[in-house]
């Protein structure tokens, strides 16, 4: 059940501001594992009964990120194959010496793709293009439960 806050304003009526947050979890299988949220997050606009205003996508956690994209094996295996380029796992980060992990490349694809993602809502629906889908890509070397937050904001 999505909490919701009225914004309050100068008067009080039909248009005021409302705050609807969400919270969902999927369980990811590590890194590049790949998870479309569209449909979580269009359905969260629907509960809002946000007509006009935006929703914004943030995942809790600082090894996964949260873009758009045509999801499709194709172009996920692209966008991996990027951050193996510029992040490469077997690569040498200063944070396996600190961590005693293995996770360094995970935080920096993190850092580099951001945690979250601001859609506008027009006419109760969100305003992507036909093959722009809104995507979880999980960077942490692991398996994880992760947390997404959706907060649509509008009247």
């Amino acid at each position: 059940m999505p909490s919701r806050t009225p914004g309050g304003g100068a008067a009080a009526g039909d248009n005021d501001l409302v705050i609807a947050t969400h919270r969902t979890h999927l369980q990811t299988r590590g890194q590049n594992d790949a998870h479309d949220l569209t449909g979580r997050v269009a359905e969260a606009v629907r509960d809002s009964r946000i007509v006009h205003g935006a929703v914004t996508v943030f995942v809790v956690g600082s090894t996964a990120g949260i873009t758009t994209i045509e999801f499709e094996p194709g172009a996920i295996a692209d966008l991996n194959g990027l951050f193996e380029r510029l992040a490469p796992r077997d690569g040498e980060y200063r944070h396996h010496l600190r961590w005693g992990d293995d996770n360094g490349s995970s935080h920096v694809r993190a850092a580099l793709l951001g945690p979250s993602l601001t859609v506008p809502v027009v006419n109760g629906a969100l305003t992507l293009g036909e093959w722009q889908q809104i995507m979880l890509l999980e960077f942490d070397t692991r398996a994880r439960r992760r947390e997404v937050v959706v907060q649509v904001s509008g009247e």
